[in-house]
């Protein structure tokens, strides 16, 4: 079988490596020819593929950014991103690029399956309506399905193998045919109705965590305000053993999903004349987030003399989560750019971002940051940093992360 890969990041890659593996020849499209160039090299650009990983099934990989090798795959796969506009409503182009470029290559008896995350109804109203320009029926002449991406990049406990899949299709044997696909590389197919109970399970996932982070990140304010350890409430309540689900604070959400999708809801629930309140402010809670934590770093800057402005401020971690170099929506970038407004002396460390281009900024060897730095903010709390010593040699540490619960030092204060 011959499968094709549309959009080639934390989702598509590990995709398309899972698909080589099984013994599929598999094209792997994206229009960013420095991902492209670097597969047929050999070499992987996200942590959870190693290039040890790519040798074995190079040959069945095959890389392009050339739209025409689509056409001979037996079923495609879009994985591009769906970001937010500037008014934080869904931004489809990426998307509806893609469906319209495959529209053109479409081929008889193809399978297209969407797995960006999207609000319910885009597989059936956006996407399928434009494949169709190319004059053939959808269950008829191609088959399209629904299945929402569940990667978690820098986890290994679940792989794509794992990880039970959903999908959806227009018909029943668009989503026979979509069963079919995943079945070779996962362990768990769960069918649903249609595209549009798919995309909205997806949407629940990350909800789900987005309503419980942003709960959990006003008790931190609120225990700020009372002088009492949010860390130590959350240990406590996590000794239950039933109706309490753990979760922690922080400085804010990252990824493309979990910052994202509460908007994407709330987007299709208008439509609808109705009005998610309850899951609109969790989405608004963890977006303030970032601007409460400098907040804390400058009260903490307050405390011990100085100003922000002129401060040098070091950031730990660049990345949205630990293990990981994706820097999409990180709160990180968020606050780093609110101090840079408050014309800190901004610098960063991240052993897996080097460099942060928008902002100017390259990761600082981690000793010299240390040394040189007035406070150090601990944003993301990658393994490989050593917060022990982080806290012996910075004058201040303020750790939004809690990693630092078993050090106590008067120099060190956390969210």
């Amino acid at each position: 079988m011959k499968i094709a890969i549309v959009g080639l990041g934390y989702v598509g890659l590990p995709l398309a490596v899972a698909f080589a593996e099984e013994g599929s020849d598999v094209v792997c499209f994206d229009l960013d020819t420095r991902k492209t160039q670097a597969l047929s090299e050999g070499r992987s650009y996200i942590e959870d593929i190693s290039d040890e990983a790519l040798a074995p099934i190079r040959e069945r990989l095959h890389p392009t950014s050339r739209h025409a090798d689509l056409a001979t795959c037996d079923a495609i796969v879009i994985c591009v991103p769906t970001p937010l506009t500037r008014s934080r409503e869904p931004d489809l182009t990426y998307l509806l690029d893609a469906a319209t470029a495959l529209s053109q290559v479409l081929q008889q008896g193809q399978l297209i399956v969407l797995e960006s995350t999207t609000y319910p109804g885009t597989t059936r109203e956006q996407v399928a309506p434009i494949l169709e320009e190319s004059g053939m029926k959808v269950g008829r002449d191609f088959h399209l399905a629904f299945s929402p991406e569940r990667i978690d990049p820098g986890r290994t406990d679940y792989t794509v193998r794992t990880t039970p899949k959903l999908v959806g299709g227009l018909t029943d044997a668009c989503t026979e045919r979509a069963h079919e696909l995943y079945a070779r590389i996962c362990e768990t197919v769960v069918v649903l109705s249609s595209p549009e109970a798919a995309e909205l399970s997806k949407l629940l996932e990350n909800i789900f965590r987005s309503v419980n982070i942003a709960l959990v990140n006003e008790l931190a304010q609120l225990c700020d305000r009372l002088d009492i350890d949010v860390w130590e409430v959350i240990d406590a309540a996590s000794t239950k053993p039933f109706g309490f689900m753990r979760f922690e604070p922080g400085p804010g959400m990252g990824g493309h999903c979990l910052p994202v999708d509460p908007f994407y809801l709330a987007f299709k629930a208008r439509e609808h004349d109705f009005y998610p309140e309850f899951i609109e402010l969790a989405g608004k809670v963890n977006q303030a987030q970032p601007a409460y934590c400098v907040e804390r770093i400058e009260r903490a800057l307050n405390l011990s003399g100085k100003p922000v402005k002129g401060s040098k401020v070091m950031i730990l971690g660049a990345a949205y989560k630990a293990g990981s170099g994706d820097i999409r929506e990180s709160p990180a970038l968020k606050m780093m750019r609110l101090l840079e407004a408050l014309e800190a002396d901004l610098s960063y460390h991240d052993p897996f971002v080097p460099e942060l281009g928008k902002l100017g900024l390259t990761s600082v060897d981690l000793e010299v940051g240390l040394a040189e730095a007035d406070l150090v903010a601990i944003v993301t709390a990658h393994r490989e940093v050593d917060y022990q010593a982080v806290v012996e040699k910075a004058p201040i540490v303020i750790d939004f992360r809690g990693v630092t619960r078993k050090i106590s030092a008067s120099n060190l204060v956390r969210l």
